[in-house]
C-alpha cells in the first residue's frame, strides 16, 4: 500500500479531469417558429428533440399606441382568435423542457417606442397577454410563455432599455435579443447595455461585413470576440441559417461544428447556436446534423 501511495495525487488529478469531461455538455440549440406554414406545428419543433428554445415569431405591431398585432403566418389567425388553440403546444413544449417565447419585432412590421410609458405600456400588455398576468384577450391561449426575445431590426433602438427593465421587473420573465452581428446594433444596441438579458443570438448572417463568408471565419470570430466582451448577458449563441435559401453567410454543418465552433467556443459565455428558422431546419436537416456537436 505504501508504494501505491505516490500515485494518489495523479489518480487524483485524472479522476477530476474525467469528471470536468464527462460533465461537459454540447450547447442549446434555438429557433424560430411561425413564419412558414409548411413547417409543421410549434409541437412537432418541439418533439423533435432538437431545441432547448423556441422563439414564436413574431409580434409585428406594437408601441406608439398602436394596437398590437400577432403575425403567424399561414398557422392560425390570430385577429379571429384562431390562435389559441396553440396553448396546448405551447405547454407541450414546456413540458418536455423546453423554454417558448414570444419574438416580438421582426425585419418586416410596424413597431416603436415612443417614450418610457410607452414601454411601460408595452410591457404591461405583453406580461397581461402572453406571460403571468391575467389580461382577457390572450392571443396564444392561456398558456403562460417563458419569456419575450427582441427581434428588433428597424434601426430606432429608444426606449427598449425601458421595455427591457419594465419586462424584468414584472417578475421571472426570460429575456433573449437577436442583434445583427456588426458592434453595436443599432437597433438594441442601448437595450443590450441593461445587462437584463438571458440570452443573446447574434445573427451571423445577411450582414457580409462579419459572417462567414468564402471558407473565412476571421471577421466572425472578431465580431464574436466584440460582442463577448463589450455586453453581459447569460450566454452568446451564435445565429446561423439552416440552410442557404434562409440568408447569406451559411455554414455548412461540418464546418460549424469542425472549425467555427471551436474556434469561438473558449471565448466569452458560449451557449450554442441559433437557427433560422424551422422551415428551413426541416428542409435541410441542419439541426440535426449538428446537435450534440455544437
Amino acid at each position: 500500500m505504501a508504494a501505491n501511495l505516490k500515485w494518489a495525487p495523479v489518480l487524483a488529478l485524472l479522476v477530476v479531469v474525467a469528471a470536468m469531461v464527462g460533465t461537459t455538455s454540447a450547447g442549446n440549440i434555438a429557433v424560430y417558429w411561425g413564419q412558414n406554414g409548411n413547417e409543421g406545428s410549434l409541437a412537432d419543433a418541439c418533439n423533435s428533440g432538437l431545441y432547448a428554445y423556441v422563439n414564436i415569431a413574431f409580434l409585428t405591431t406594437f408601441g406608439n399606441g398602436q394596437t398590437p398585432v400577432l403575425n403567424l403566418a399561414g398557422h392560425c389567425d390570430p385577429g379571429s382568435g384562431g390562435c389559441t388553440g396553440q396553448s396546448s403546444d405551447i405547454q407541450t413544449c414546456q413540458s418536455l423542457g423546453i423554454k417558448v417565447l414570444l419574438s416580438i419585432g421582426g425585419a418586416i412590421g410596424s413597431y416603436g417606442l415612443s417614450s418610457t410609458d410607452d414601454a411601460n405600456s408595452v410591457a404591461d400588455y405583453l406580461w397581461d397577454n402572453f406571460l403571468g398576468g391575467s389580461g382577457s384577450s390572450r392571443p396564444l391561449g392561456a398558456a403562460v410563455l417563458d419569456g419575450i426575445d427582441f427581434d428588433i431590426e428597424n434601426r430606432p433602438s429608444a426606449h427598449y432599455d425601458d421595455l427591457a427593465n419594465a419586462l424584468k421587473g414584472k417578475g421571472s420573465v426570460l429575456l433573449t435579443a437577436a442583434p445583427q452581428c456588426p458592434y453595436p446594433d443599432a437597433s438594441l444596441g442601448p437595450a443590450l447595455q441593461t445587462g437584463q438579458f438571458d440570452n443573446v443570438w447574434i445573427q451571423f448572417y445577411n450582414n457580409p461585413g462579419c459572417a462567414y463568408a468564402n471558407g473565412d471565419d476571421t471577421n466572425l470570430v472578431s465580431a464574436w470576440n466584440t460582442w463577448t466582451s463589450s455586453i453581459t448577458a447569460g450566454s452568446f449563441y451564435l445565429g446561423v441559417p439552416a440552410s442557404p435559401q434562409a440568408g447569406s453567410g451559411y455554414i455548412d454543418p461540418g464546418t460549424l461544428t469542425g472549425t467555427v465552433i471551436p474556434a469561438i467556443r473558449g471565448i466569452g459565455n458560449y451557449g450554442g447556436i441559433m437557427v433560422w428558422d424551422r422551415f428551413n431546419d426541416v428542409q435541410n436537416n441542419y439541426s440535426s446534423q449538428v446537435k450534440g456537436s455544437v
